[in-house]
This record gives C-alpha cells, structure tokens and sequence, in this order.
C-alpha cells in the first residue's frame, strides 16, 4: 500500500486567511476553524493513513469498475463516519451523498477509458469519500486514504461536493503522489497543483463531451455562492481573473513567469504560482484542439508517469520532459503547440535544474 501522507485542501491558506479578516463573525469563525483544522493536520499527520474499512471490501472482478463507498461523518470530524452509499447502491436523496458519489465514478471512469489507468494507485484502489465533514467546513481535501467534503458556510461556499472538478482535482492528488511524488512546495509543489487542476477540468469536459474551444476553463465553478463576485477559484485560461471580489480579494495567481510570486505562503505558492503551467496546458490544448483529454492530457499524462521526473522538478523540468513526449507520441505538430504553450508563459526549456 502506498503511504500519501501529504494532505491536500482544495481551498488555499490565502483565501481563508482573507475571509478571517474581512468576513463576518459567522464567516471568520468558519474560515478559522477550517485553516486551524489544516494546519493541525498538515503539522501533525500522526501515522501513515490506512483506508478506511470500506476501502477493505471485495475488490471487482475485474479491471474497469470502480468501487465507491460514501460515508456520512454527521457534522462532526470522525472519519470515514456512517456508510450510506455503497458500490451499486440506489441513489440516497441526499445531494452531497449522491453528488460524491457520482464524481467517484465520473473520475475512475476518465482514468480508466481515456488513460488506461485502474483508480488511484492503478491497482483497483478503493474510492471512499465522506461528506457533511464538520461545522460550516470550508473545504474538501484527500488526506491519503479517502475524499473528505465540507458542506462550506452557505454565505462563500456552496456545498463542495457540488463540483466533479474540485472531486477530481483532489483523487488526482493521489495519482501524483503514486507516480511522480511531486514534493509540495515551491515549483513541483505548483506543479503538483496544476496537474490536480489538469485532470479536475479534463474530467468535467470528457463528463460534459466538450472540446477545449467550447470548456470554460474554471477550477471550482460551482462553489461560489451568488453573493461572491467571481466565477470560480482559479481559471487556466487566463489565471488571475477567476474572481474579484471585496471579500476574497483579487486572484493572485500569475500567468506568466515574470509575475512569479516568491512567499514563504502556502508551500512557497503552490496555488498561486500553478496558473503559470495551468496556462500552458491550456494554451497547448486549445491549439491542438479537439478533446483536450486525446492529446495534450495524454502528454501530460505521460510526463507524469516518467520515472525521469524527479521528485523536486521545475516547471523547466516538467516542460522539457512534455516535449519530448509529445514527440514520442505524436509529431511535429504537438511538439510545437506543447513549445509553444510553455513560452508563451515565459518558461525556458533550455533552463537546467
């Protein structure tokens, strides 16, 4: 069994830290006991996680077939909680048991059709999410065993298992550390990042049958409530404009290397600093075109699962490797779009580690 011990949050330190000193009492609270949960997690992850029970059931017969299990952990912090929804089970009622249940599936079955891939660990790895997670949490993390949704506060965040792309963002966490074990910080932390936002668009646009002209490009489009000025968390097209709002503040993230954020914050910018190769996957996608998933995601895959990607890769590093897959697989006319894409965000793939 591989050991994912970091843990994952969906929504970065910075937002929560801005909503503590800007939002309401009923909103500060909320924010605060969601990033002190965080931080105490991250800061004391105690022994290596073990699946939950439910991850212990019978696995398929064979290959191809996911097998889910929902817990329901009742407002409190206990995991995995109470299971409500298992493998085959008729749906509950319940929109957060329902909606997690079927972004378990929607995400196994894009590994499994368009890469090949069995779950998580490419062995038939046991999908288990718990949902109603604690008071007003602000966030959905994987903390290397199973899925954990927050149900937010209602006034920022709608529920967060309202969003396929924010389920498979964080299940994609999880292949990265089976393949590449990106180290969570500084540049392979931001590209630890960008691969989970990578794969959480790619399985909303193969869910909804889009091609990269006709995708939005949003990271957590359905998260925000009507009071927020924005229109998700992060967008890969054009980082730095997904929402602006008086209480969120502006998206920070830069699409290009000159505007690097150099911080001590968040793992030296992880969230921040992954809108620079976000976009280059974008760019690369939409010059391609088609499904994004058939060639840019299959580059990028497969960048991923090289054993050549060292563990603290830079986006020069990661870039490079891409190329040449991209040469590897297809032609002439991916590797430009894949060169193209990185320049355009002012990455040198001439640079050495």
């Amino acid at each position: 069994m591989i050991d994912f011990r970091p843990l994952h949050g969906f929504i970065p330190p910075y937002i929560l830290n801005r909503i503590i000193a800007h939002g309401s009492e009923h909103q500060r609270s909320s924010a605060l006991g969601t990033l002190t949960h965080v931080r105490n997690l991250r800061h004391n992850p105690g022994p290596p996680h073990t699946p939950p029970a439910a991850a212990a059931l019978p696995r398929p017969g064979k290959p191809g077939q996911p097998q889910r299990s929902v817990h329901d952990a009742q407002n409190t912090m206990e995991l995995p909680g109470q299971p409500v929804r298992l493998e085959g089970q008729a749906a509950t009622g319940d929109p957060a048991v329902d909606e997690a249940y079927d972004a378990l599936g929607a995400t196994y079955d894009f590994f499994w059709k368009v890469l090949g891939r069995d779950s998580i660990d490419n062995k038939g790895f046991a999908l288990v999410g718990s949902v109603h997670y604690g008071q007003d949490y602000e966030n959905a993390f994987w903390n290397g065993a199973q899925m954990v949704f927050g149900d937010g506060d209602g006034e920022i965040f709608q529920r967060f298992t309202r969003s396929l792309d924010v389920v498979a963002h964080e299940l994609a966490h999880g292949v990265t550390e089976s393949e590449a074990g990106l180290i969570y910080a500084n540049q392979s932390g931001a590209l630890n990042e960008s691969m989970s936002d990578v794969f959480g668009v790619l399985v909303k646009q193969f869910v909804l049958e889009q091609t990269a002209d006709q995708a939005d490009w949003l990271i957590g489009a359905d998260l925000l409530t009507d009071k927020i000025n924005g229109d998700g968390l992060r967008s890969m097209s054009n980082p730095g404009t997904a929402y602006d709002d008086p209480l969120l503040g502006k998206d920070p993230q830069p699409a290009h290397m000159r505007e690097f954020v150099i911080t001590r914050e968040d793992n030296g910018g992880v969230h921040i600093n992954s809108g620079i190769p976000n976009r280059a996957f974008y760019l690369a996608a939409t010059t391609l075109g088609g499904f994004a998933w058939e060639k840019a995601g299959r580059i990028w895959y497969e960048t991923l699962c090289d054993r050549r990607l060292a563990n603290d890769a830079s986006f020069s590093d990661f870039a490079r490797l891409t190329v040449e897959h991209a040469r590897q697989r297809f032609g002439i006319r991916e590797v430009q779009a894949v060169q193209n894409g990185w320049a355009q965000v002012g990455v040198d793939l001439t640079e050495e580690h």
